[in-house]
């Protein structure tokens, strides 16, 4: 094959053709063909050439040019594509650095290898160029819906047709057993668009959440305008469904809009999540209002909210226990979904017999601690006292309010707990040493002598071991593993330490043993907060912009 007049059009006809074909700029098949006849024509000159190939995009005359670039003399590594400022000199009148020499050369033959070549470089560009629009065209639509055609099945995924692309709808996408046919119209939600070596790859889902509140904003034009949004939603798909909703107008029912007319609005995505039972519920930002809400339809009696473990205790009557928790525990894993928080369910019966059992141990702690009759330390209890140190160190007016308490029998109370406070410490100071614990760690400030010895039982016996610890592994925490949270029991938890608390700890002990610098610890400190400082303010510019100040 030989670049001749006779198929210079040809060249220029088959960019347009495969552009055409593949939905890419012409451009870049011509730049393809100009690439792979270089390459042609460097195997015939020379590899070492520097051959470059510009194809005239009107009459689609190819020319051959090689190109050398002046560098400096000690610069010079390849001697057909570079020559020095002196070699320059008969081609070039006063020569820099960077400038090139052009010299048209014949145009090639290509041969049955060279053609076969140059056509493989072309399918390759071109390729890349239709994943490079493939991509920038979808990359954009994650988070959306989008319709396609399913064209095959394999290995239980879905391949789907959307237009300029294929996309993959995966098993464990689909809701239930659904089961397609080529041909079949599809609906789903774009779940992700990734940039991969075989092509852009487009990840479709019909049992996201996310699939739910798009039908939903393509359903209810108050989702779409902005006035009811979504603000939460969880899905057993294929089976059941409950969505939180708020509204920003007083008199627009977030509920009532989302139902529509004889439920026509609700219906319609029902139906397309093949019958999956939705419940739609006011969104609240109290906590426990918005639970209370999302256990719905069963009735709450109690709501407890543990902090610290992000978890809620919720109480309901005996009968309405079944109800709560659903068929195979689906309504309270879908509440907790909603709200993000773990949540136990108590019956009113379960609760008050812990209630009991935790009256009684207090009650016995006192009972043996302070050496009380039964009716006297209920009494304490009842009062709110849960400790030995809270009787020891409360303000005596406190237990002056305590009826049939005088000021002798406060002062005889306290003198009690702390003559026991001091026994126990002793005690644990003692069997501390006896286990090893070093005075570095028994006279860290923050430290009681039941912490110490409860650390040197685990083998936290000097401050260097103190100083290794984690901030978890001291005050304990949660770890979620396969979805579900479970609990990490901290070394100091029993004693009420708190995570920030095991924080300034460990860094305390770092800083003694000079591990940590604590000028630089301070810098971080300053930093951070001016961050949060300048985050506060271009959140209060952005308000000012959204108010139209």
């Amino acid at each position: 094959m030989a670049i001749t007049s006779a198929n210079q059009l040809e060249l220029l006809q088959t960019a347009e053709a495969v552009a055409r074909e593949k939905m890419i700029d012409p451009d870049l098949v011509i730049e393809a063909m100009e690439d792979s006849l270089a390459r042609a024509a460097k195997s015939r000159y020379g590899s070492e050439m520097d051959i470059r190939v510009k194809i005239d995009r009107k009459t689609g005359n190819a020319t051959f040019t090689r190109v050398r670039t002046v560098v400096e003399d000690e610069a010079v590594e390849n001697y057909q594509a570079q020559l020095t400022v002196k070699q320059a000199e008969p081609y070039l009148a006063n020569p820099q650095v960077g400038d090139e020499i052009v010299d048209e050369v014949p145009p090639v033959e290509l041969g049955r290898i060279a053609a076969q070549s140059a056509k493989q470089v072309i399918l390759q560009r071109v390729r890349e160029a239709e994943r490079d629009r493939q991509y920038e065209e979808f990359k954009d639509r994650a988070g959306t819906i989008i319709n396609g055609v399913v064209k095959r099945e394999e290995y239980g995924n879905i391949i789907v047709d959307v237009g300029r692309g294929e996309a993959i709808l995966r098993r464990n996408e689909k809701i239930g057993r659904e089961s397609y046919r080529p041909n079949d119209r599809i609906r789903a939600y774009v779940k992700d668009v990734r940039r991969e070596t075989r092509g852009p790859q487009i990840f479709l889902s019909r049992t996201d959440p996310q699939f739910m509140a798009e039908l939903f904003k393509m359903e209810v034009p108050e989702i779409y305008d902005g006035v009811i949004e979504i603000k939460a939603c969880a899905r057993d798909p294929g089976s059941r469904a409950k969505i939180a909703v708020i509204s920003y107008d007083n008199s627009i029912d977030p509920v009532g809009a989302c139902v529509g007319m004889r439920g026509s609005r609700v219906q319609a995505v029902v139906g397309e999540l093949q019958g999956e039972k939705i419940d739609i519920i006011p969104w609240s930002d109290d906590q426990a209002t918005f639970l209370v809400n999302a256990l719905q339809p069963a009735e709450v009696a109690k709501v407890v909210f543990d902090e610290d473990a992000a978890r809620i205790e919720v109480v309901v009557p005996d009968e309405q226990l079944s109800l709560a928790i659903g068929r195979r525990g689906q309504n309270v894993r879908l509440a907790s979904q909603l709200t993000g928080l773990d949540i136990d369910i108590l019956t009113e019966e379960e609760e008050s017999k812990r209630r009991q059992a935790e009256f009684n141990a207090r009650t016995k702690l006192f009972m043996d601690a302070l050496d009380l009759d039964e009716f006297f330390a209920q009494l304490l209890v009842a009062e709110g006292f849960t400790n030995l140190e809270e009787v020891a160190y409360v303000d005596l007016d406190e237990l002056l309010s305590i009826d049939g308490v005088d000021e002798g029998t406060a002062s005889e109370l306290q003198t009690r707990a702390r003559e026991h406070l001091e026994a126990a410490n002793k005690a644990a100071l003692e069997n501390a040493r006896a286990l090893g614990a070093e005075d570095s760690l028994i006279e860290f400030e923050g430290l009681t002598p039941q912490m110490v010895e409860a650390l040197a039982k685990d083998g936290v016996k000097t401050l260097e071991d103190f100083a290794t610890c984690a901030d978890w592994e001291l005050a304990g925490g949660w770890t979620t593993v396969n979805g579900a949270r479970l609990k990490d029991e901290g070394l100091l938890e029993p004693y009420d330490v708190s995570l920030e608390e095991a924080q300034n700890m460990v860094m305390t002990a770092r800083v003694m043993l000079g591990w940590v610098d604590p000028t630089e610890m301070e810098a971080e400190e300053t930093e951070a907060a001016d961050d949060e400082v300048e985050g506060e303010g271009d959140n209060a510019v952005a308000e000012d912009k959204e108010a139209g100040v």
